[in-house]
């Protein structure tokens, strides 16, 4: 149910920012997804329609572009860098679901592909956030 929430965050954003730069309409809004972000993208989707439905005249015209940022890790002992597409081959479906819905269980089934270090970070792919906003003044 937060997709709801998540919804009309991106929506208040997307008012602040047409505000401070003076737009007086929003065509196009840019939302990154996390790839380990856990979310329902279908119910995101169904939620930004409904939220915008009952926005202000400003988003009339407006697109949402949703785009999934890429996992990405980085070890702490020898500092490669990979992505969460290039491990995901070798977890099972649950170890994979466990990640998602909690990103740092990553640690219990992951290790760097280079020196099998398990001390790494997740460097991107978390989160959700408005990437850009365009309009017209």
């Amino acid at each position: 149910m937060h997709e709801w929430a998540l919804a009309d965050a991106v929506i208040t954003t997307a008012k602040k920012v047409a505000k401070e730069e003076n737009l007086i309409k929003v065509t196009e809004i840019v939302v990154k997804i996390g790839e380990l972000q856990t979310i329902s993208r279908e119910i995101f989707e169904t939620a930004l329609q409904q939220v915008l439905k009952d926005a202000p005249d400003l988003f009339n015209e407006v697109t949402c572009k949703l785009e999934i940022e890429p996992a990405g890790f980085k070890c702490m002992n020898c500092g490669h860098e990979w992505l969460f597409s290039d491990v995901k081959k070798n977890l099972d479906d649950d170890e994979t679901e466990s990640i998602h819905f909690i990103p740092e269980t990553a640690h219990v089934f992951l290790k760097c592909p280079t020196c099998k270090s398990p001390d790494f970070e997740i460097v991107k792919g978390r989160g959700i956030w408005v990437d850009s906003i365009e309009g017209e003044k």
